[in-house]
């Protein structure tokens, strides 16, 4: 069983390296001579540090782990002696220290701005692409992370493997040969909301083109478009609000009036 000094040194490495990792620590044991205080920490690959003193529960306490891990979140399970569902005689405390989620915005526009800042507040690492260098510039989104110059697929080629459910991928171009290539590459991608930008007009035209390039209506259904909540934004920042307001609905699993699944004007 690892030393907890050496456990503790490698999760504050890899926290300060914004890796992601898991510490599984049992906090109630009614077994006796249970390990309370025993830990077991792990990475994304299911490699593993430490132990809670069976391998049975390690092997049920790693799978719940890192399910914790890509949710980002963290709370109590409690098993029996070797990882029995639906017992109580253990209770493992599990903390996820996961890396910020991405919010990957294309089209250096205004909105993109608003969406920034907006971003931020929540907690998102923020990153900025648009192949134009006159416009996508550190002075014009000075709340982004990263401002990359390059087209929206090239990018995701580099990252795109990355993501997952935690993570945006919004579109603001209004332009087909920005937005259509972005949008077939964010599809390939695991993000867990991809939104575009545009009136019911550009939305129901850039659907066709993806069509024509050969995305099936499962996956043009993934795509958030007309993108935000119909609260009847219209400024930038107001379209921010509904964008991020749609992000935290569909994480939620809550119910709210998207858009997409709207008629008539997106303003009112």
């Amino acid at each position: 069983m690892a030393n907890p000094k050496t456990i503790y040194e490698t999760l504050k490495a890899a926290v300060l390296a914004e890796e992601p990792v898991v510490l599984a620590t049992v906090i109630a044991n009614s077994e006796p001579g249970g390990l309370a205080g025993a830990k077991l920490l792990a990475r994304p690959d299911g490699t593993t540090l430490g132990s809670l003193g069976n391998a049975n529960l390690d092997r049920v306490v790693l799978r719940d782990s890192l399910g914790e891990l890509a949710a980002g979140t963290s709370g109590m399970r409690r098993y029996g002696p070797e990882g029995q569902a639906r017992q109580e005689e253990i209770g493992v405390f599990i903390e996820s220290f996961a890396p910020p989620p991405q919010m990957l915005i294309f089209g250096a526009v205004d909105f993109t701005a608003a969406l920034c800042r907006v971003s931020k507040i929540l907690g998102y690492r923020v990153t900025v692409c648009d192949a134009r260098p006159a416009f996508a510039t550190r002075q014009r989104f000075p709340y982004a992370d990263d401002v990359v110059v390059d087209w929206p697929n090239r990018l995701l080629e580099k990252v795109g493997a990355d993501l997952g459910a935690r993570d945006a991928i919004c579109v603001l171009t209004h332009d087909p040969k920005f937005d259509v290539p972005a949008c077939v590459s964010a599809l390939t991608t695991a993000a867990g909301y991809i939104g575009a930008m545009g009136s019911r007009r550009t939305t129901d035209d850039r659907n066709r083109r993806l069509r024509d390039e050969g995305v099936s209506e499962a996956d043009i259904g993934r795509i958030m478009a007309p993108v935000g909540l119909d609260i009847g934004a219209r400024t930038p920042e107001e379209t921010a609000v509904s964008i991020c307001g749609e992000i935290i609905a569909l994480n939620s699993g809550r119910a709210a009036p998207s858009l997409r699944d709207s008629q008539g004007d997106i303003h009112r």
